[in-house]
């Protein structure tokens, strides 16, 4: 015969429920489906009573009392399911007041009863014990405490020296994660148990059988006869309580000191979670009472660690469902997946713990932390795409599966790889450093192999002292709570990107049709232009006498037009104030006299299709009024006052005093034309003029849907004087202005210039605003929050991590209801001015 080769799989091999004995406190007999005897252990007469004894082929009744074998028979009918065990307690089996503990199983076609004597009294006091136990584990919410918990109120109730509650991982080794034991017991708690220690048919059985006892593993075992069937099979002792032990098994825990052992089985979701292991170091005989409340204990605390384990799902779940919405709303907003790192980084930190990201989307390369760089991560990509789509890697030592990760596994040794898409390929990924991992096994987890008192086997290992295992190169491994998180992350990406690339698919579009449409636009505003200086040239000679005036009439009809173009540019082409009119004609004439002029009534913002055309007619009313009226001296005074009529609609009534007197015109001119007839026309208004000896009045109207109110009351030369008398004392050093469009932020920074701010500097660009911030801190900021394919929210954080107060500027009026969240001072709502920007430095001021 050959030498057997022996490894670790010997005692996976070892059939432990055929062994043919049993342990000696209890008896048992195994009947066919006439109730005859086909297997009975050989210590009956000890257990029964020395004159009581069945032979092979007796009838189990001819023994047993009818009562008891009725109460047998109708145990053994309730056997319904597989592995189902029926339990009688107190059963008087020979009508003599001697009582006994009976569980009845199937196995193959016959009936087993394990018979034990009855302790009196103690089932319903340790099913009495179990609700103030249950009580106190339902305060716990937590794995850890409750598996404490248990461990305690276990060996409370057992009277046992040792309880441990012991873990499988997923290696299927195992862990001691609480324990309870004597004070002056050495403690296992934290040790690790290398998985040969409990085989692979042994775990079956502790699935099959939730509890297993060993009373004293000093005892000799019970034979049972006949050792085979009639048919040659062994007895399966599978769902036996008595079933005798492995002698592996024994010498094992011979070596550890122990006396007495159970183990009670901890199942979750139908898979061997854990068990309760349990210690004696003595004999231990516990009750069949006893045992069943142990198991009873055992299957509440498994339901009540699935709800702990279900609830501490539930709330990854929902971290996972944050962390959606948060990516959604912060990515989706425009950024794109390549350049969003500093937002989402931060996001996934807070769930998923690590020390480096890597994204690499449509060929672009990114990494923040202990990441490899660009050159490092190419080399890897080829084995990454040819990995399984859709699905994650997860490794704690990526070098192992992709050689090439050699290169940086100083730096990053663990991988949480997430693919975002198909073609092309698409990743985000989640680095770790290596760390020293330090394992804690209960004696060297090799076995060494010896020829023990078992023969020529895996003999067990004598020694349990705390053997430490240093493994280093490998990173802490990703746990299924981070795995799952992950899962979700990857989904939430996808659709993010597909949303985006649906959305820039939407904008490009969109896009080419705002162009020809504002090409056509063009055109049409450009020929319209030219058909009015045309016009202007052509009815423009008519009031001239010589070339020069000529000149100066058309020069300054077209400054006007010129400059009324400007006010509306300002503003993207959008509604312009009308104070900014009078101003802008007036103060030609004026020569820095701005008393001579008063402005009254709320700001009117014109729109662009009636500024133009009032900018003719107040251009024509000052040049008359400086050629020939209160403004051509040196006294005369001009009021223009602004008010909205019962419709609402835009009136400026003009009043000129104390210049020479004033005469009709002997002949009507393109002038009076453009001032008396261009709003009726063009616009629909009304327009009066008045020439009295005392000065020159008129009254001008266009319709409502012409013009936005502003509740600033006073004209341009009234507000300059109460914004030089209200301009802020203490007034930023410097002010960072982060703005897209060239015109707006010139115009800005004129303004802040003016009102006395020396350091304004602009950006139009997140890259490029940080970049500021990282080489100077402002004192005041103002962040466009728009920036085209981009918005501003990270130069936010970073205003607000630095204690920067900034403001937001934009168009959108719902992003008031943002203000608070990104941490803004206030809202500047587009087209802002002066007015606005004073305003915002009082606010300044006053914080």
């Amino acid at each position: 015969m050959g030498v057997q080769e022996v490894n670790l799989s010997n005692c996976d091999r070892e059939p432990i429920h055929q062994l043919g004995r049993i342990q000696a406190f209890g008896a048992l007999v195994a009947v066919n489906a006439d109730w005859f005897v086909a297997h009975r252990s050989t210590n009956l007469e000890a257990i029964f009573g020395a004159d009581r004894s069945l032979e092979i082929g007796d009838r189990l009744g001819s023994l047993v009392a009818p009562a008891a074998l009725e109460q047998l028979r109708s145990a053994a009918a309730a056997l319904a399911i597989p592995d189902q065990v029926e339990r009688v307690f107190g059963l008087d089996l020979f009508d003599d007041g001697t009582l006994f503990d009976c569980a009845l199983h199937s196995s193959g076609a016959n009936t087993v009863i394990e018979v034990e004597p009855h302790a009196a009294g103690d089932l319903n006091r340790q099913l009495a014990l179990l609700r103030p136990i249950m009580a106190r584990l339902e305060k716990h919410r937590d794995v850890q405490a409750l598996a404490d918990e248990a461990a305690r109120q276990l060996r409370h109730a057992l009277q046992i020296d040792r309880v441990m509650v012991y873990r499988f991982r997923e290696d299927l080794s195992g862990e001691v994660i609480a324990e309870a034991a004597r004070e002056d017991l050495e403690k296992f708690h934290g040790l690790r148990y290398p998985k040969s220690d409990i085989p692979n048919q042994a775990r079956a059985l502790y699935l099959r059988n939730r509890f297993r006892i060993i009373a004293d593993v000093e005892a000799d075992p019970v034979e049972i006869e006949p050792g085979v069937s009639f048919d040659g099979e062994p007895l399966d002792l599978g769902m036996s309580t008595l079933r005798a032990v492995s002698p592996i098994h024994i010498e094992y825990l011979k070596n550890m000191g122990v006396g007495a052992s159970l183990s009670i089985s901890i199942i979750i979701g139908g898979k061997l979670w854990g068990l309760f292991a349990c210690h004696h170091y003595g004999p231990k005989l516990l009750p069949y009472s006893q045992r069943t409340a142990a198991e009873l204990f055992s299957e509440l605390f498994s339901l009540m660690l699935d709800r702990t384990l279900s609830s501490q799902a539930a709330d990854r779940r929902e971290k996972g469902r944050e962390v959606h919405s948060r990516l959604m709303r912060d990515i989706a907003a425009g950024t794109p997946l390549s350049s969003s790192l500093p937002t989402i980084e931060p996001v996934i930190q807070q769930v998923i713990p690590h020390d480096g990201v890597s994204v690499f989307v449509e060929d672009i390369y990114d990494s923040r932390g202990s990441a490899p760089n660009e050159e490092e991560f190419r080399a890897i990509l080829p084995s990454l795409n040819g990995g399984a789509t859709s699905k994650l890697l997860a490794s704690e030592a990526i070098a192992e599966r992709l050689p090439r990760a050699e290169r940086f596994a100083d730096r990053a040794a663990g991988a949480l790889i997430i693919p975002v898409s198909r073609t092309p390929r698409d990743y985000l990924i989640l680095w770790r450093k290596p760390l020293t991992h330090t394992v804690t096994w209960a004696g060297n987890p090799e076995k060494p192999v010896e020829a023990g008192p078992n023969g020529d086997r895996l003999t067990p290992r004598k020694s349990f002292e705390a053997w430490q295992e240093t493994v280093e190169g490998r990173a802490e491994k990703w746990s299924q709570a981070e795995l799952d998180i992950a899962e979700g992350l990857r989904v939430t990406l996808l659709e993010i990107i597909l949303r985006l690339t649906d959305e820039a698919v939407t904008e490009r579009t969109k896009a080419q049709q705002q162009q020809e449409l504002l090409i056509a636009e063009l055109n049409h505003r450009v020929r319209n232009i030219l058909n009015l200086i045309r016009g202007l040239i052509n009815q423009s000679k008519n009031d001239a006498t010589d070339i020069e005036t000529f000149v100066e009439i058309v020069g300054g009809r077209v400054s006007s037009l010129a400059a009324a173009h400007d006010n509306i540019t300002k503003g993207n082409w959008s509604h312009a104030p009308f104070s900014e009119l009078i101003e802008t004609e007036a103060n030609a004439y004026l020569s820095g006299k701005t008393d001579r002029l008063e402005v009254k009534g709320p700001e009117a913002m014109i729109s662009p299709e009636a500024y133009t055309v009032m900018a003719l007619v107040i251009h024509e009313m000052i040049t008359n009024s400086a050629k020939y009226g209160s403004l051509s001296d040196q006294s005369g005074k001009l009021e223009v006052e602004v008010s909205r009529d019962d419709e609402d609609n835009f009136c400026v009534d003009w009043r000129e005093s104390g210049g020479p007197p004033v005469k009709p015109p002997k002949r009507r001119g393109f002038g009076s034309t453009i001032i008396e007839r261009s709003l009726p026309h063009e616009l629909e208004g009304t327009a009066e003029v008045h020439y009295r000896l005392e000065g020159v009045e008129a009254r001008f109207c266009i319709p409502a849907r012409f013009v936005e109110w502003r509740g600033r009351a006073g004209g341009p030369v009234a507000q300059a004087k109460k914004m030089k008398n209200d301009r802020p004392k203490n007034l930023p050093e410097s002010v960072l202005l982060v703005e897209d469009s060239m015109i707006i932020a010139l115009d800005a920074e004129d303004c802040l210039r003016e009102l006395g701010i020396e350091k304004v500097r602009i950006e139009s660009s997140v890259a490029a605003a940080l970049d500021a911030l990282a080489k100077t801190r402002p004192a005041l900021a103002i962040l466009d929050y728009n920036l085209g394919k981009e918005n501003s929210e990270p130069v936010a954080e970073k205003l607000r991590e630095g204690g920067v107060p900034f403001w937001l500027a934009t168009g959108y009026g719902e992003m008031e209801s943002r203000v608070t969240e990104l941490g803004a001072s206030g809202l500047l709502t587009k087209p802002y001015g002066r007015d606005e920007l004073v305003e915002m430095l009082t606010a300044f001021d006053q914080q």
